[in-house]
């Protein structure tokens, strides 16, 4: 090879290491003064609901932690989708985080064929931060004391029966179809937008049933407002020790339980997301986390940014097949 050719192939290799040290500088700069300003969370829903809930305190616990104040957005509609579009066409500099629940993940993907994210491609996961487990309740104008003869009534009288859920698409919505094709049952979906207006519905008498987190439902329940026909658990909670598990409830097979994830921007530096990972990781462990959140029917869940992957994953070709098989669809 000529001599110049030589020269000019060095130099090109010269540039592309200079540029790749420059990145990485860039990149472990960025890490080291992370955060140097105050950060977003978005939460899916209106205020007053299990997402909020978990949102709210854990902000706050992050703000501590990260010495940087962190706000709570609110972006309820369209079934989680329009928070999950803004989160995932923020800046992935790590100041804009998103509280993704299950379904806007793994339902509402496998729901919508219009969606303008990717569960997968647009989002880095950071961790798993709570879970639920879900209640199926009932207002007076049901007439029913049980599971059973909640069945038996729906039964009785196909597409009269209605549920209100805290909107298209949502683990609410898809718990109640769920429950359609484990009983067979015909019921009217009437979705809201949060878990608010659609325990309102229940207790107004809008609609008859409203399959919701434990973390809603569970202060109507206590108050005598509507009854707890089952909860969506494999074992009893002590928040409501005698609402019984709906396998006791002769309905096996009906098990959900809402996880909340913290997802940021999939173009996030790897040193920002381990950061966030390290910060939820150690809040969750700490025994105040545990109690707060217990307070409200909610379990404290951690895992790495792989293992929320995976269960994304799977719960993904989970909702697919119930979705499959019992027609849902998004009115």
């Amino acid at each position: 090879m000529p001599a110049h050719k030589k020269t000019k192939v060095r130099a090109g290799l010269v540039r592309l290491v200079a540029a790749g040290v420059v990145s990485l500088l860039s990149i472990g700069a960025h890490a080291d003064v992370y955060p140097s300003k105050p950060l977003k969370l978005i939460v899916a829903f209106p205020p007053g609901g299990a997402s909020d809930i978990v949102g709210r305190f854990y902000a706050e616990q992050l703000s501590t932690a990260l010495g940087q104040p962190v706000v709570v957005e609110n972006k309820p509609g369209a079934g989680t989708a329009i928070a999950a579009e803004a989160a995932a066409k923020s800046a992935p500099d790590g100041y804009t985080l998103s509280l993704a629940p299950a379904g806007q993940l793994t339902i509402l993907p496998n729901l919508a064929r219009d969606l303008r994210y990717d569960p997968v491609k647009d989002f880095a996961p950071v961790a798993i931060v709570a879970s639920v487990p879900y209640v199926v309740a009932a207002n007076g104008t049901v007439g029913a004391n049980s599971l059973q003869e909640l069945v038996g009534t729906a039964k009785a009288q196909p597409g009269k029966i209605s549920y209100s859920s805290c909107g298209n698409g949502t683990l609410c919505h898809l718990s109640g179809e769920l429950f359609k094709s484990l009983t067979g049952v015909d019921l009217l979906h009437v979705p809201y937008k949060g878990s608010a207006p659609a325990v309102t519905a229940l207790l107004g008498g809008e609609v008859n049933l409203a399959f919701d987190t434990l973390a809603v439902l569970a202060p109507q329940v206590k108050a005598g407002k509507v009854k707890g026909l089952a909860i969506s658990s494999a074992k009893r909670s002590p928040v409501l020790p005698d609402v019984p598990t709906a396998a006791e409830a002769g309905l096996k097979g009906f098990e959900v339980a809402s996880w909340f994830g913290i997802v940021v921007p999939a173009a996030t530096p790897k040193p920002v997301v381990e950061r966030l990972h390290a910060e939820f990781a150690r809040i969750a462990s700490l025994p105040a986390t545990r109690a707060r959140l217990a307070e409200q029917g909610l379990d404290v869940e951690t895992s790495t940014p792989g293992e929320f992957a995976r269960v994304i994953r799977e719960d993904s070709a989970k909702w697919a097949k119930v979705i499959a098989e019992s027609g849902a669809r998004i009115e």
